[in-house]
């Protein structure tokens, strides 16, 4: 038989070591100077959203220089009407269609009007047009599109109907039968544009917010105790207006354009008040002979509508976060 063999494992006793005690000692440490105080901060400077959206605006030149041309041409359109030794509706018998000259930069149209002062003075109607047709149907929008998007359901679904069947008639139609029946003036245009503008961004107001209603922010305030008026003004809309200023950007040159094609059709602003469409219509006549008299008011019109996308481009590039 076999003895089975045992082996004795020995268990080397566990040592305790007692923690050493340390005692700092002056000469243990060393005095900072003033330079190596900050070494280790991270400095960043802290900015806001559309602070930051402003930086990302100014590094884009075209954006720039749009911006820059626009302020240009809204000064030049209240200045030089005021200090200008003519008047927009003064006629000068003796100086009939001259050319353009030190006395007149633009030369004269057919009743020897400066057409200088009668190019700025029909920019402030154009551009007052333009951005007031375009701050009306931003707010019209927001409010119609934010109750369409928030609350859905069927409410969502009568109120979009009801744009469907707006967007079906042509605008131009809108803003024609308007100015007709109320009589050509500067309130039956604006108000023919305001009322055929507004659905598209009522449409992407809608989109907004109900896409932003489910994020959890949204979600909180409600479970705060936040009434539906302050969730959809102070957070949902808030929270759009990156896109919505780039749509009301780009609504000016529209609405810029809606006018002067009205005006250029005879059925602008009355006479002797003047905008760019209605400049250009006047001087159709001497197209042939004078074409500087329609060149000059076209101009206007075309180099603030480039200005104006262009700036719109810029704010669509520089308010989306996701673009660097």
């Amino acid at each position: 038989m076999f003895k089975k063999k045992t082996e004795e494992v020995t268990t080397a006793p566990q040592t305790t070591v007692a923690e050493a005690v340390f005692e700092p000692t002056p000469d243990l440490f060393e005095k900072l100077d003033e330079s190596n105080k900050n070494a280790e901060k991270i400095a960043y400077e802290s900015k806001t959203y559309f602070k930051d959206a402003w930086g990302r605006f100014k590094q884009n030149k075209m954006a720039m220089a749009g911006l820059i041309f626009l302020v240009f041409m809204i000064v030049m359109c209240i200045l030089v009407p005021v200090f200008s030794s003519y008047s927009y509706d003064g006629q000068d018998l003796n100086a009939i269609n001259e050319m353009s000259s030190l006395a007149h930069p633009m030369g004269t149209d057919y009743l020897g009007r400066d057409l200088f002062v009668r190019v700025m003075m029909g920019g402030r109607i154009s551009l007052t047009v333009g951005f007031a047709a375009a701050a009306i149907s931003m707010c019209v929008g927001i409010t119609y599109g934010g109750i369409s998007g928030y609350f859905g359901g069927k409410v969502d679904m009568v109120m979009m109907r009801i744009v469907d069947a707006m967007y079906s008639i042509p605008d131009m139609l809108y803003i024609i039968l308007i100015t007709v029946v109320l009589e050509p003036s500067m309130g039956s245009i604006l108000l023919g544009i305001c009322i055929s503008s507004w659905m598209g961004m009522a449409r992407q107001v809608r989109t907004q917010v109900m896409t932003l209603k489910e994020q959890e922010f949204s979600l909180a305030a409600f479970v705060l105790g936040a009434s539906k008026k302050r969730i959809l003004f102070k957070h949902l809309i808030v929270n759009s207006m990156g896109p919505i200023i780039v749509s009301v950007t780009l609504l000016v040159p529209s609405a810029i354009f809606n006018e002067a094609f009205l005006g250029f059709l005879g059925i602008g602003v009355p006479a002797p008040n003047a905008s760019w469409g209605t400049l250009a219509n006047d001087a159709k006549r001497f197209m042939t002979t004078q074409p500087m008299q329609v060149i000059w008011p076209t101009l206007a019109i075309c180099l603030t509508m480039l200005a104006l996308n262009f700036i719109g481009d810029g704010l669509g590039d520089a308010l989306d976060p996701k673009k660097k």
